[in-house]
């Protein structure tokens, strides 16, 4: 008895220390590109503040804001979700934050009075509105560890023609920011339509001291910043894809470290338990050993 149940303490210990093999591989897995996430959310920075700036002097110069990503709309009858979740799971509570802040965005507009519509980047988002029976308009997966330009390029094409069309009034984006390695929060954003009166008090000089350069504009400042705004759109759509990315990687290390410390915690304990039942295995046969030899002894006397 004591044996059979020693080899199964044995066995549990063994597979622990399997699953601790496994743990830590990805943990580390992901420690390593979120070093690499870290380096692309800094490198996109350069192009975003340009993009401001030029935004700064096509308002400056006098372009006019009358642009239909600017365009407000009263009233608003349907309000655009995009929510930005992984493709795979063993994340933490990552994707749950992002999800249950899309579920109260969605019963905000509702209570509201007012239409849903809801975009999802991930698999995980995309399972878990369609396990809700709640429609999906548009969904992207497959990119939500590495994305691309191409990726924002197409995910903000789709909620920009929407917008256009009249399809959504406003649209919120939902995406976890990365503040450092062991901070990230769910953050939810405006993004449509543009912010026009935060373009109009950048392009106004307000952040801006000094003497500036003269531009002379080919073609005219509002040709440029009809072509410039869907870029910007982009901009913002890939950053958050960006942050959603680095902080994807920084709550799988969390749990992969939570799940390999368990591992250990298990093994420790399954070994005292299997060393206890050796021990007391042991310490029976001597009782029986040394009794059998006392009766023996005890017999050849008599």
């Amino acid at each position: 008895m004591a044996g059979g149940q020693e080899r199964a303490l044995r066995q549990r210990v063994r597979s622990n220390q399997n699953v601790r093999k496994i743990t830590r591989a990805m943990e580390l897995i992901a420690a390593s590109r979120i070093a690499k996430d870290q380096q692309r959310v800094a490198a996109a920075r350069p192009y975003a503040e340009l993009m401001t700036t030029v935004v700064a002097h096509l308002t400056k110069a006098g372009a006019n804001l009358d642009q239909p990503l600017l365009e407000t709309r009263d009233p608003v009858r349907t309000v655009g979700i995009l929510a930005i979740t992984a493709d795979k799971g063993l994340a933490g509570g990552y994707n749950a934050n992002v999800t249950r802040a899309a579920d109260q965005a969605v019963a905000a507009a509702r209570r509201d009075g007012l239409d849903a519509k809801v975009y999802v980047a991930g698999k995980k988002g995309v399972n878990y509105f369609r396990f809700r029976h709640q429609d999906v308009a548009q969904s992207w997966t497959g990119f939500s560890e590495l994305p691309r330009a191409e990726d924002a390029r197409a995910i903000a094409g789709a909620i920009r023609d929407d917008f256009v069309a009249g399809e959504i009034d406003r649209l919120e984006l939902i995406y976890t920011q990365f503040l450092s390695l062991g901070n990230q929060k769910v953050a939810t954003r405006r993004l449509l339509p543009l912010d026009r009166s935060a373009l109009e008090e950048i392009g106004g000089g307000s952040e801006h001291s000094g003497p500036e350069a003269a531009y002379e504009f080919e073609p005219e400042p509002e040709a440029i910043l009809e072509r410039l705004l869907p870029l910007y759109v982009e901009s913002r759509v890939y950053s958050a894809l960006l942050e959603a990315a680095a902080s994807e990687h920084a709550a799988r290390q969390r749990a992969m470290k939570s799940a390999t410390d368990n591992a250990s915690d298990l093994i420790k304990l399954y070994e005292r338990k299997a060393n206890r039942v050796r021990q007391e295995a042991i310490t029976t046969e001597l009782v029986e050993v040394t009794g059998a030899a006392a009766a023996l002894a005890a017999g050849s006397g008599s």
